[in-house]
């Protein structure tokens, strides 16, 4: 996680928008609720026994042929990508949202209702950074059968690139472009679902979209209509008439942006990339998107994101040799009752409540190299255990506010193991992690790594005493 990482929020208030499910036609509620740190994006439905909870997560997917769905445990939700994308487009990063049906409201089909009731009510700050996802490396997806590609880039941003094309003369291609997530609250949440013709007739003789109006939604006509038709789709709207313009938008509705269809795909892809569980730093380029292939893509995401995961936890941690150390030299010094030649620890550079980053530079004119092969000079092992130590002592010392009254004493070492040589000019990289504390015995596993390799690993067992 980056040390410059803003704060996670969550509303000021709770938010409440009525409206009608698309599909079902059936009158919704939706509240937005304030949430604590690290709650992220899940849904209450609050009309079932028990108002079960189903988490915004891409694995709960159960449908995408007429928007997104998630299910859990019996209870749904339909509909999610606009008050996904909303949340997202505003980084409004902890909300539960009470729903009194099984589909959020279409509203005008787009994301600019949420946001403004959102932007209205404003947003704090919680005590908890936030943590980003940034792609490490390129991520392919590839649906030939769709002829959908998505690909995911490493960008120190959210960047967004959509491109679509239906074969329509009335569409043509398209693409559309978010470049930073400021963009979205003007340039995106406007823009509102479409579809064509033929896919509104399908939908209508399936008793689908019974919430369906020619305001919520872009209906593209590229085909010759009948009045017939026309009179006939006048009256499933309870329109005096419809009418179809030169450009093919029956209606005559007014798109908000040239490129609206292209942006709404857009918008839709944040909403559903939302499901992988974090915000994301990345540069996504998609063409012919749709719900299914998002939610694949989704899943790909949150696939990398746990193996990243295990990497970092497993693996060496992560920390920039420029950046000011949060304990210096002179700082350690302070707390731990160890001086020259014998403090084995050079700064912190993180630490939290169960885990610290702790740097030692070997260098040659170590007292211990001039008897420890003198001819050929290796870091002692069980140094290399003391160093660590040191580090476990800093972590436990700094939550005391007098660290110099107190000691540190090993007890026990167990599973040490020693993996490879520690030679003048390497960097010793030591993360310590607190198992268990109790009456002053500390419990913790300690690593120690030179570059990508680990040279060595224990676990410890500390007392901890106040000098008398």
């Amino acid at each position: 996680m980056s040390q410059i990482n803003p704060k996670q929020t969550t509303l000021k208030a709770p938010v409440t928008l009525n409206g009608v499910g698309l599909h079902s036609g059936a009158e919704v509620s939706l509240t937005f609720q304030p949430a604590e740190a690290n709650h992220g994006y899940k849904f209450r439905r609050v009309d079932l026994p028990g108002q079960p909870i189903i988490e915004a997560d891409c694995d709960l997917v159960t449908d995408t042929s007429r928007g997104t769905t998630l299910e859990k445990n019996g209870a749904s939700i339909s509909t999610v990508e606009h008050v996904l994308a909303a949340l997202v487009g505003l980084e409004i990063d902890n909300v539960l949202l009470d729903v009194s049906g099984p589909e959020m409201p279409i509203l005008d089909g787009s994301s600019k209702p949420f946001v403004e009731a959102l932007s209205a009510c404003g947003t704090v700050e919680l005590d908890a950074e936030r943590e980003y996802f940034e792609i490490p490396y390129n991520i392919h997806f590839t649906d030939e059968a769709n002829q959908v590609e998505i690909i995911a880039m490493p960008v120190n941003e959210y960047r967004l690139t959509v491109m679509v094309d239906y074969n329509s003369p009335v569409l043509g291609s398209q693409h559309a472009a978010l470049t930073h997530i400021s963009e979205f609250k003007n340039q995106i949440a406007p823009c509102r679902t479409f579809c064509f013709l033929h896919e509104l007739e399908m939908l209508l003789a399936n008793n689908l979209i019974k919430g369906g109006d020619l305001n919520n939604a872009i209906v593209v006509v590229d085909r010759a209509v009948s009045q017939d038709e026309l009179d006939r789709l006048a009256k499933v709207f309870n329109k005096p008439s419809v009418e179809v313009r030169k450009e093919g938008i029956l209606n005559n509705l007014d798109l908000r942006f040239q490129n609206e269809p292209a942006r709404h795909k857009l918008l839709d892809m944040i909403g559903d990339l939302a499901l992988a569980g974090m915000p994301i730093k990345g540069q996504i380029m998609a063409a012919r998107p749709g719900h299914a292939s998002n939610v694949a893509f989704a899943k790909k995401i949150k696939q990398v994101i746990k193996k990243e995961q295990r990497r970092k936890q497993e693996g060496p941690p992560q920390y920039d040799p420029n950046a000011k150390p949060l304990y210096n030299t002179s700082d350690i010094i302070k707390m731990l009752p160890h001086k020259h030649p014998f403090l084995l620890v050079d700064k912190i550079v993180s630490k939290d409540d169960k885990t610290i980053v702790a740097i030692k530079n070997i260098t040659y004119d170590q007292p211990f190299f001039a008897g420890h092969f003198p001819g050929d000079p290796i870091m002692p092992g069980v140094l290399q255990l003391e160093a660590m130590a040191q580090a476990g002592g800093v972590l436990i010392l700094s939550t005391v506010p007098d660290p110099e009254n107190y000691s540190t004493y090993f007890l026990k070492i167990d599973n040490a193991k020693f993996k490879d040589k520690v030679v003048p000019g390497d960097t010793l990289v030591m993360k310590m992690e607190l198992l268990d504390i109790r009456r002053g015995i500390c419990t913790m596993t300690g690593k120690a790594f030179v570059g990508d390799k680990l040279v060595s690993e224990a676990e410890m067992t500390a007392l901890i005493s106040k000098i008398s």
